[in-house]
């Protein structure tokens, strides 16, 4: 009798002993759960939306997130050789209505209409690598770039460059209004207040075939910056330096400095810049205004983009 009351003693004891050990595991193994999830998160919102300022930035939509938003530059029309300074006077205005849509997380697609050349565009971007700081680490974001545009405007009613110059007046074939631009979008988030992006950059753009010589390929660089300073405000930078630019009209290379505001899902963008095009073809290989406050040459861009999601 004392034999089997010892016996059941140490069973129990084993059964006690085993469901510790039972219970620990499981605790060891949601701990290492938690710690995986926790290495393969990626960093997130390197920059707010899909745009810096006037450029792509690395940012892709969520699945099912439709994105509506509204571009807009305005400027003035300068005084022939005039020295006055900026007067911000609107006279001039282009925009562009487009609609974005995140198929998965990865893949963001968008189109869009533009009044100034009456241009439909497209486009399409792949987030192929996310930065990540932990775990299985990844220094930066990298996104692929490919967008398109058809500007149906007849070369601007005949004109194809320059409106004073009599002999550059020309129709324009069907085959030569379309551009196209590749971009690999190379971003990183420091801190959690700053990111920068490099963009290098290829555009195809047909319409440059019509002129003896002209190359329409053409080789870019971009730099963008954002510097958050509140929970809802942030300063961003942009410029695109071009390697190879056109030579039958006088070009500058693209500048942006303005400020972004957050509104639960509105963001509300504000620039200063030299160019006045809204499609990267355009503002980046032909901005004919370089960045000074000379008259005309300042436009006042504004950009508001709402996110919804399906």
């Amino acid at each position: 009798m004392h034999l089997m009351k010892i016996k059941s003693k140490f069973l129990y004891t084993l059964l006690f002993l085993s469901m510790v050990n039972m219970i620990h595991a499981q605790d060891i193994l949601k701990d290492l759960e938690a710690a995986s999830v926790e290495e393969s998160q990626p960093t997130i919102a390197t920059f707010k939306g899909t745009h810096i300022s006037i450029g792509h930035s690395v940012e892709t939509r969520k699945k099912g997130v439709l994105e509506i938003s509204s571009m807009n530059r305005f400027w003035n029309r300068p005084i022939p050789d005039s020295e006055r300074v900026q007067t911000f006077a609107a006279d001039k205005w282009n925009s562009r209505i487009g609609v974005d849509y995140g198929i998965s997380d990865r893949l963001t697609t968008g189109v869009g209409y533009g009044t100034g050349y009456r241009s439909i565009d497209a486009y399409a971007k792949y987030r192929l690598f996310y930065q990540r700081d932990s775990g299985s680490k990844f220094p930066f974001s990298i996104t692929l770039f490919q967008g398109g545009v058809y500007r149906n405007k007849s070369s601007f009613k005949g004109v194809l460059y320059d409106i004073d110059d009599p002999t550059m007046m020309r129709e324009v074939p069907s085959k030569n209004k379309f551009a196209a631009t590749t971009q690999l979008l190379i971003a990183r988030k420091f801190t959690r207040n700053f990111s920068f992006q490099i963009a290098p950059t290829y555009v195809y753009r047909a319409e440059d075939e019509l002129v003896d010589g002209a190359n329409p390929n053409h080789f870019a660089l971009g730099f963008g910056a954002r510097y958050k300073v509140s929970n809802h405000v942030s300063i961003v930078s942009e410029y695109y330096y071009v390697a190879n630019p056109v030579d039958f009209v006088d070009t500058y290379g693209p500048f942006s400095l303005g400020a972004n505001w957050e509104v639960s899902d509105l963001l509300l963008q504000f620039k200063l810049t030299n160019a006045r095009n809204l499609v990267e073809d355009k503002f980046i290989i032909k901005t004919e205004n370089n960045f000074n406050f000379r008259d005309g040459n300042l436009h006042f861009g504004f950009h508001a983009t709402y996110f919804i999601q399906l």
